[in-house]
């Protein structure tokens, strides 16, 4: 080994004067489109998608853009940031036509999109159904359309002619602001995300034990001393008014119905802490940062209990133009059946006083409901099969497949396993028509993701456990059931992964999910410092190190997962002489495919791992110059790595 330190000692004493003529790179994906004549990698998949052999249209910087109204400006904006064309907005012409002139059996958001080599034209009936064709339309473009800088083209698409339409009106995902706080901006985030995959319901949980998250007026303190925590203790917050009008203006641009939830009788100490006169006793408890659930009841014998009710949907209703209310009804374990049953029929002629249709956990249907009540599936088949026995309909979210929060495997940081863990092709296994017997497709109004967060504390963990299973449940939501085949979802779905990272949203790598080999700089954790080869020097032998982050050749990497090579300036990551024992550098080497340049990266750990044992930074080193060798793996942030 001293001969290795050595070397290694003599290329890093030129290696500052190097770097710094280094030149920046940007991050170059692979194109994760399909080869031609291949289908297009689209989710989720249209009902008919047929392929115009030989045909292509190509955007130039004299591409228009022919229609007008949001959808419009939306596209015009997607493709300016990424293309640098200018894409102007016309009413005549060619180029990207988006035309309303659908026939009006076209459903809601159906449309079709042909792409000729004269242009590309997006139709439907009206312009929800132009922004899912949009949606489609991305994915037909290189995955650097995603960019938010200006990329080099070509910017091909080849001809294909597709119609499409969903399977269910509701294709929803829920993310708890209760138990830890979202601000406007992370839930905005959190809606492009799920529109581009046609998400058209953003449920908020608003209200838990844990916090209250939504100005009400006539009770001021809900917010102010209700939502002044979360999980954990931390500070928490609320949206105001005007906070949530944006929240639900920005989802209705994408034709996203926000159906706000403030859960009741039960999750209610956050309102029961902010006004004792809620209370049975008149005492109001503590505020709570635990996640226990179960112990909290509104006081259901008190005529002030259903005053706050009505003041609280009625304000909640008069700021949300969509046309649900959630009330929740889950859990009310500390709640006596006859109270529970009594105080649901109540406040369900509530919510339809204030004009709104009710939705709630399945264990709403032990109470009389309104007809038009929708009540939301989580596992018991008794509970659900009381609601349609009284006319309502069935949003499906078994937890055991749908449920966001739960851990992918036992290595996952985040998350709980209390429904089992949820990899992606189990995310993806299942159909709403057979959940449960006898449950005709009529009755189910769609499928719903929810995302509960008491171990997601910011978006980037958000994102990490939504992506990818929120694409399976779409897909399950939109496509045709005839579609449903996991080989090539996986397939569609990993050319996802580029798109992803060239956004800057984070996802887990699921080893079950081909994804493409996807090149730029890997970051370490503990460091924020890049993987190096220091000088450039190709040559064999080359130890890597720990360099600040500059854009240059020789922190720019290529991970490919299919056969575990990692290469920069023509060579392959290597372990020294395959020798498995800790501490023992980590090199260039030329590629030869054996086990010593075999690496697997798992993301919900982030260890990159070869012969048994983690990439490490020397001695959990941080500074410039830290060598990289292997060890054996323990968790800690030296050993934990961002991929591009």
């Amino acid at each position: 080994m001293e001969a290795t330190r050595l070397r290694r000692l003599a290329v890093i004493a030129t290696a500052a004067v190097l770097l710094a003529l280094s030149s920046t790179a940007t991050l170059n994906t692979a194109t994760a489109v399909a080869a031609p004549g291949d289908p297009p990698r689209i989710v989720p998949v249209p009902a008919s998608l047929t392929i115009t052999a030989g045909t292509s249209f190509s955007l130039t910087q004299s591409t228009a853009i022919v229609g007008s109204g949001f959808v419009a400006e939306y596209l015009a904006g997607v493709l300016r940031r990424s293309t640098g064309f200018p894409f102007p907005i016309t009413t005549s012409g060619s180029g990207i036509t988006l035309s309303l002139s659908g026939p009006a059996t076209m459903a809601q958001e159906a449309y079709r999109l042909d792409v000729t080599a004269q242009g590309v034209t997006i139709t439907a009936r009206t312009q929800e159904g132009l922004l899912r064709g949009v949606q489609t339309f991305r994915q037909l473009l290189p995955p650097k359309v995603e960019s938010p800088t200006v990329q080099a083209g070509p910017w091909t698409i080849d001809g294909v002619s597709i119609t499409d339409q969903p399977r269910f009106a509701w294709r929803g995902v829920m993310l708890d602001v209760a138990r830890h706080f979202f601000t406007v901006d992370e839930v905005k985030r959190f809606i492009d995300q799920a529109a581009l995959y046609k998400v058209n319901v953003l449920h908020l949980h608003l209200a838990d034990d844990q916090g209250w998250r939504i100005q009400i007026d006539s009770w001021p303190r809900l917010a102010t001393y209700g939502g002044s925590t979360e999980v954990g203790g931390g500070p928490g917050g609320h949206y105001t008014k005007q906070d949530y009008a944006e929240i639900t203006r920005y989802a209705a641009d994408r034709f996203m119905t926000v159906v706000p939830e403030i859960d009741m009788p039960g999750h209610t100490n956050a309102a029961l802490a902010s006004y004792a006169e809620l209370n049975c006793d008149g005492q109001a408890p503590p505020l709570r940062t635990d996640t226990a659930v179960g112990y909290s009841s509104l006081c259901i014998s008190k005529e002030i209990t259903y005053r706050f009710v009505d003041d609280v949907i009625r304000e909640l209703a008069a700021m949300t133009p969509g046309p649900y209310l959630h009330i929740g009804g889950d859990e009310a374990h500390n709640t006596a059946k006859p109270d529970y049953m009594a105080f649901v029929k109540r406040v369900g002629e509530t919510v339809a006083a204030h004009g709104k249709k009710l939705v709630g956990w399945q264990e709403i249907g032990q109470a009389t409901l309104p007809t038009d009540a929708t009540g939301q599936y989580w596992g018991s088949a008794t509970h659900a099969n009381s609601v349609v026995a009284q006319g309502g309909k069935l949003v499906f979210s078994p937890p055991g497949n749908a449920y966001l929060d739960m851990k992918y495997n036992q290595n996952t940081p985040l998350g709980l396993d209390w429904a089992g863990y949820i990899e992606v092709q189990k995310a993806y296994g299942w159909d709403p028509a057979t959940v449960i017997g006898g449950v005709s497709e009529s009755s189910i109004r769609g499928v719903e993701a929810p995302l509960w967060t008491e171990t997601i504390a910011n978006i980037e963990d958000a994102e990490f456990m939504t992506n990818p299973r929120l694409a399976a449940i779409a897909e399950i939501g939109w496509s045709p059931a005839s579609t449903h085949d996991w080989q090539s979802f996986s397939t569609r779905l990993g050319a996802q992964g580029p798109r992803w990272s060239i956004r800057k949203t984070n996802y887990y790598r699921s080893t079950q999910v081909p994804w493409p080999a996807m090149t730029g700089r890997i970051t370490g954790v503990g460091s924020a410092k890049c993987v190096d080869v220091p000088a450039f020097n190709s040559q064999d032998g080359t130890d890597l190190i720990l360099y600040t982050c500059n854009g240059g050749a020789n922190q720019s990497w290529t991970y490919d997962p299919a056969n575990g090579e990692i290469r920069s300036l023509g060579k392959c990551m290597d372990v020294e002489y395959a020798n498995p024992g800790d501490g023992t550098a980590v090199q260039l080497y030329t590629c030869n495919g054996t086990t010593a340049q075999k690496w697997t990266y798992d993301s919900a750990t982030r260890n990159l791992t070869a012969l048994g044992k983690c990439l490490t930074a020397d001695g959990a080193g941080t500074t410039n110059f830290t060598e990289l060798v292997i060890s054996t793996c323990h968790g800690a942030p030296d050993q934990q790595w961002a991929l591009p």
